[in-house]
């Protein structure tokens, strides 16, 4: 499912997520190397046009990661201090490279990103909120398509 299929089926939670991706221009991807082991990366991503796009820099390690293996973890920047401003936000998926064509033309010419550049489009796997309730329960909240949102909370 893409971002505006995910904004569909929930959209408070992407809501959510979109402000806690859009408090900070960094966030920490995760992508798996050769031997199957993780790396993370920082990346800045963007919401447009009803997808969730990752841009990055030519052959870089993450890019090379996502062609060879297109499964990913993306976690919002924690923010200054504590208080993770709206909780903390995880996004998993698997990441396409986006050839020449229409879709990188708009991305280009709305971003206007240096040259040139892998453009990776999104399919999500599951999205996850974790945040304080009333300074007493931690709630978590988890999203996998066709799934309806699950809420757990503890004291």
């Amino acid at each position: 499912m893409n971002w505006k299929g995910f904004r569909t089926a929930v959209p408070e939670l992407a809501a959510v997520t979109e402000e806690r991706f859009g408090a900070y221009r960094h966030h920490v991807l995760a992508t798996l190397r050769r031997d199957g082991s993780p790396r993370t990366s920082g990346l800045e991503v963007r919401f447009l046009d009803g997808e969730l796009w990752l841009g990055m820099m030519p052959r870089s390690l993450k890019a090379l990661d996502l062609l060879r293996d297109p499964r990913f973890t993306l976690q919002a920047n924690p923010g200054d201090g504590t208080d993770l401003g709206g909780g903390d936000v995880r996004i998993s998926g698997r990441a396409y490279e986006v050839g020449e064509g229409a879709a990188k033309a708009a991305y280009v010419k709305e971003v206007e990103p240096p040259q040139p550049f892998h453009l990776f489009r999104t399919e999500l796997t599951e999205v996850v909120r974790t945040y304080v309730e009333d300074d007493r329960y931690l709630v978590v909240q988890v999203w996998q398509p066709g799934e309806p949102l699950r809420t757990l909370k503890r004291a």
